[in-house]
């Protein structure tokens, strides 16, 4: 995982973190008003960046419309299909070595005082597909915000392995970047592909003199010239008619502007319920700390240091 995927999981993290209640713990085992009043401060800014992230997806899963894969406009769109391996063979899971389209995994290790540390962690990159009935989109999981109901965890003495996984055939939510490549969409300029046909020939001179060098004096005339861009106008049609035939082919990926980029299993109904709850929780939790911390600093006196 690269150092911009870690950051993007840990921000989306917050939505669901427990940061708020560890913070509320450690302030529980001190006595000093200066470390509850650190500590509240901490679980209110935590609660307002958590509640900005959760409502800022609410309102994509709620209010970007589902488009048909066939049909779907240029841009930012929200896609309901069923998933499918991109080359008809899934990929293997890192630790279950079971098939799916896409995991995460991590491995622990508990150490003599009992705690688990992290040792290994990732995620696939490979595309895969999302199938709706009308056509095909490859789903590019790269920066991708991914919820899944499958999540698997066992130990093995020391050690305790966990991996999620979207598998074949699952349901799957996508909202994303939607970009059509190829075939008819193909913006293609005809001078351009002139300019690389003549480009090309002209790297082979031995084999373009042979073409249009007609009084074969190793100099190509005016004359000469015009009929090798007569022929080359015509190949670079033929190249621009060859890729327009060729079939669409449907993209999804993280959107350049920062927008939520999120695949899921999940019905888009119960993301929004999960995305509505979280925003009100750490609504609450704000004011909750926030009234706490001014308590604390109108009560002052008494407090034990």
């Amino acid at each position: 995982m690269t150092m911009r995927q870690a950051l993007r999981r840990h921000y989306a993290g917050l939505v669901t973190s427990g940061a708020q209640l560890v913070l509320l713990v450690a302030a529980a085992q001190s006595e000093s008003r200066e470390v509850w009043l650190v500590c509240l401060g901490l679980m209110a800014l935590i609660s307002l960046f958590a509640w900005m992230s959760a409502l800022r997806r609410l309102w994509a899963v709620r209010d970007t419309p589902t488009s048909r894969v066939a049909s779907a406009a240029q841009g930012y769109v929200e896609l309901i299909g069923r998933g499918r391996p991109l080359a008809g063979s899934p990929l293997i899971g890192k630790l279950s070595v079971l098939p799916c389209l896409w995991y995460r995994y991590q491995v622990e290790r508990r150490d003599s005082d009992n705690k688990w540390h992290t040792e290994d962690r990732g995620e696939s990159q490979d595309a895969f597909v999302l199938d709706d009935g009308s056509a095909v989109c490859v789903i590019d999981p790269f920066g991708a915000e991914i919820l899944t109901r499958h999540k698997d965890t066992w130990r093995r003495g020391d050690y305790r392995y966990t991996e999620w996984k979207l598998l074949e055939n699952d349901p799957l939510y996508a909202i994303g970047q939607f970009r059509t490549l190829g075939g008819g969409s193909a913006e293609i300029d005809p001078g351009e592909e002139l300019k690389a046909v003549l480009t090309e020939w002209k790297q082979d001179s031995k084999k373009l003199h042979a073409r249009f060098d007609l009084d074969g004096n190793g100099v190509l005339d005016m004359k000469e010239w015009a009929l090798a861009r007569q022929a080359a106008r015509r190949e670079a049609q033929k190249r621009v008619a060859e890729v327009r035939a060729m079939p669409d082919t449907h993209c999804m990926a993280q959107p350049h502007d920062g927008r939520l980029f999120l695949v899921s299993n999940l019905p888009p109904d119960q993301l929004a319920r999960r995305y509505g709850f979280w925003a009100w929780g750490h609504l609450l939790i704000f004011f909750v700390a926030l009234t706490g911390a001014g308590g604390l600093l109108g009560w002052g006196r008494g407090w034990g240091q």
